[in-house]
């Protein structure tokens, strides 16, 4: 029976407005963070907020949402990083400032993912009209890229790639070999909000399977995205030995559906597809057993 990781988005860098019913103090990030994991999930993915208000990258606020969860659960979690494309403002032009948090976690210990997205992408709606502003561009130089690569390597960490496009896992794959870095998870992220990448659709599936398998044989892989419904992909998943990522910052905006009915319902999925939820014992074993 195939072990399936899954993993808990909890918000993402949306605002209320876009998505109501994301968890944007740390109070409510820990509770949903505690209960997705109670729920099934073997990895948490959040965006920092303290009482609302736009996103933090504060290793403080991170440091109290992560201790907050795993004081429960023995679970990993881990950040996300600034992104000017997706949510917040300008990104820090210094690599070294904008993976300052990140660095600040690892030393203490607290982090088992570094965040490291290796391409850049213009995140353009598809529902964009002649008078839509130009859409923003996720910016990700390789310098940032190279980065945080040496950081993960520097504390052990695997990489966290979000693969938005096919360069993507190339790119990715072709840096952690030049770095000599842990095997990345590489995370596939469909959307059918934006129009960078492909939609949730089998041929895309089979499509980046088959570059993975290309370009980094063995590594870990979960469908994932933005502004899209991936459970029509979880079956196909399932049988080709991947990963499932669900949650709020991953889901069509507007979801009444909360983070962990979300986990749920990937536990039912999985199961009914012949699948297994992994335990955290189960994939940090999998990761430890991976080559660099």
């Amino acid at each position: 029976m195939p072990k399936v990781w899954i993993e808990a988005a909890l918000n993402g860098p949306w605002s209320r407005k876009r998505q109501p019913g994301i968890p944007d103090s740390i109070e409510a990030i820990v509770a949903e963070g505690i209960a997705c994991a109670g729920a099934g999930a073997g990895i948490v993915h959040v965006h920092a907020y303290d009482g609302g208000g736009p996103q933090t990258f504060d290793w403080q606020v991170y440091a109290r949402i992560i201790e907050g969860i795993r004081a429960k659960i023995d679970v990993p979690v881990y950040p996300s990083i600034p992104s000017a494309g997706i949510g917040t403002g300008p990104v820090p032009m210094d690599a070294a400032q904008r993976f300052e948090h990140v660095e600040a976690l690892a030393a203490r210990g607290l982090l088992e993912f570094a965040v490291v997205d290796p391409g850049s992408v213009n995140i353009t709606e598809l529902a964009t009209g002649p008078n839509t502003p130009p859409a923003p561009t996720y910016l990700n130089p390789e310098a940032h890229v190279r980065h945080g690569l040496l950081l993960a390597a520097r504390h052990g960490l695997n990489p966290a790639y979000a693969i938005y496009e096919a360069g993507f896992t190339r790119a990715g794959a072709a840096l952690a070999r030049a770095i000599g870095v842990k095997t990345p998870v590489y995370r596939l992220m469909f959307s059918e909000t934006f129009a960078y990448g492909f939609p949730p659709e089998s041929y895309a599936l089979a499509a980046h399977v088959e570059l993975i398998n290309a370009e980094a044989q063995g590594a870990p892989w979960m469908i994932a995205g933005l502004g899209v419904d991936i459970r029509k992909l979880i079956p196909a998943t399932v049988r080709l030995g991947g990963h499932v990522r669900v949650g709020l910052e991953d889901a069509p905006f507007g979801c009444r559906v909360s983070n962990r009915a979300l986990v749920e319902e990937a536990v039912d999925l999985i199961a009914a597809a012949g699948g297994e939820p992994a335990t955290v014992a189960e994939i940090r074993a999998q990761l430890a057993g991976l080559a660099s």
